[in-house]
């Protein structure tokens, strides 16, 4: 393809990328593709010649769009934000179009220095001091990870560059709710902690972790012989937005010597608004945090911010120095490759930067404030009608509710009448929600944070809902 090529697709793609999104209203939010069907419409052999471009765009429409959910589309209630911003779209083209590979200061000092840049602003934007230090993750999950790995290694004073994890007298213990994600176990996992040694802790009637509990558990362990090493609070728990007290936690990982890791994936977003940092009282405590730009700001995936009290835990740990890398700038620069699991890193940075320069922070706060509004308007509306319930307090944009008729009991029959509302609703083309579990019972949960996503769209939503539990 030459630059003239280029040039003449590019733009009609980026005209393809507008229509959609003018029109994304229109289509199905989930989509309705059967399994196989995508794949099926693929031949079986590569091409061995090339095609013109007009023909490749033709099959965005014909072959790729029926397969696609619209995460982006105001209807979508199901799983937690995560919009791609049109802004952030032009910053991942101009990325891919400079085509850096930003694993040192020197490969593309530009990337390394507007991420320094980028993340400070972030870490004023969600009111952090300057003790924190960020870094772009690719997701909350490899970010946990990472917070993990440092913890086993500062525990056992780098134990990686003696025996490792085999070498030590005392096994090493992780303490979460048991309301935290999946990423957490799976981090303990792939870190070498142990199933076993993964100890998820009793929640309250809010679902928020209880500290006497985790206390007890960390008591009893260090008796039993065993080295508490990593605490997780969950700002924001997936399931239910629940908050763990970050305060209390923090005090009882300082008094065991133990990391404290806050996974503020989608919740550390609203702490650009300063009425809702009371949420993660006690932050200052934490030894690192990761917040999801990628989730309810804009900024497209994949844009995970970690941010670390220590950055010699993180570059000691992750750190590889070889010949081939090594530079004359390298006592002067981060070399952000050694803060991570990859080496290769893409430019990032610059779908912050779009976002920023696009909306400016004001812009950003606005739409988060009328989410929260709009979850407060459905809670109002959920709690007046006397036939639904919450099962959650309303933090932030999270409903956690569920549909119980007169005289309905507890059961597998009332589990499945809300499996069915939620079925009805994503069948339904016009909304999606997520079914899901909390404390045994059967719920439909909705996320409100799309960004096109305006009163008009929860309105039919409950609406919607109604109209399914009646039957309808």
């Amino acid at each position: 393809m030459t630059p003239e090529e280029f040039r003449r697709t590019g733009h009609a793609l980026v005209d393809w990328i507008a229509e959609y999104r003018a029109g994304i209203e229109r289509l199905p939010v989930m989509s309705p593709a059967a399994p196989g069907a995508t794949r099926a419409q693929f031949p079986a052999a590569p091409p061995e010649r090339g095609a013109p471009m007009d023909v490749v765009l033709a099959d965005l429409d014909r072959v790729i769009l029926p397969g696609i959910t619209h995460w982006n589309h105001p209807g979508f209630f199901a799983y937690f934000p995560s919009n791609t911003s049109l802004a952030s779209v032009l910053a991942d083209l101009a990325a891919a179009g400079l085509g850096a590979q930003c694993m040192s200061w020197q490969t593309s000092p530009a990337a390394t220095e507007l991420e320094e840049v980028v993340m400070d602003w972030l870490r004023q934007m969600v009111g952090l001091s300057r003790q924190f230090t960020g870094v772009i993750q690719g997701f909350a999950s490899t970010a946990t990870l990472v917070a993990l790995l440092c913890a086993r290694e500062r525990s056992t004073n780098f134990s990686q560059t003696r025996g490792g994890l085999q070498a030590e007298e005392k096994p090493l213990v992780v303490y979460a709710s048991e309301e935290s994600h999946s990423s957490v176990w799976k981090a303990a996992m792939l870190a070498g902690f142990g199933k076993a040694h993964l100890h998820l802790i009793e929640t309250d009637e809010n679902h928020a972790l209880i500290p006497k509990k985790l206390e007890i558990a960390m008591q009893d362990d260090d008796e039993r012989g065993m080295r508490p090493c990593a605490v997780v609070a969950t700002t924001g728990t997936t399931n239910s937005t629940a908050l763990d007290p970050v305060s209390d936690m923090a005090m009882l990982a300082k008094l065991w010597g133990a990391w404290l890791h806050v996974d503020a994936a989608m919740a550390g977003d609203a702490m650009i608004l300063p009425e809702c940092r009371w949420m993660w009282q006690g932050i200052e405590g934490a030894d690192s945090i990761v917040l999801n730009p990628h989730k309810w700001l804009g900024v497209g995936p994949d844009f995970s911010a970690y941010f670390v009290q220590d950055p010699q835990h993180l570059v000691r740990t992750m750190s590889t120095n070889p010949a081939y890398l090594r530079t004359a700038q390298d006592t002067e620069v981060r070399n952000f490759r050694d803060w991570g699991i990859p080496l290769g890193r893409r430019f990032r940075a610059l779908k912050l930067w779009f976002v920023l320069r696009d909306q400016g922070v004001e812009g950003l706060q606005a739409r988060l404030r009328r989410d929260l509004q709009n979850a407060q308007w459905l809670k109002e509306a959920v709690d007046a009608a006397p036939d639904w319930q919450r099962t959650a307090p309303v933090h932030l944009q999270t409903l956690c509710i569920r549909h119980v008729p007169a005289g309905a009991a507890d059961g597998a029959a009332l589990d499945a009448h809300n499996l069915s509302i939620a079925e009805t609703i994503n069948r339904g083309g016009r909304a999606y929600v997520t079914p899901s579990v909390l404390k045994g019972k059967q719920i439909i949960r909705v996320s409100i944070g799309a960004e096109t996503t305006e009163r008009r769209h929860v309105e039919a939503l409950w609406a919607e809902l109604r109209a399914a539990a009646r039957g309808r």
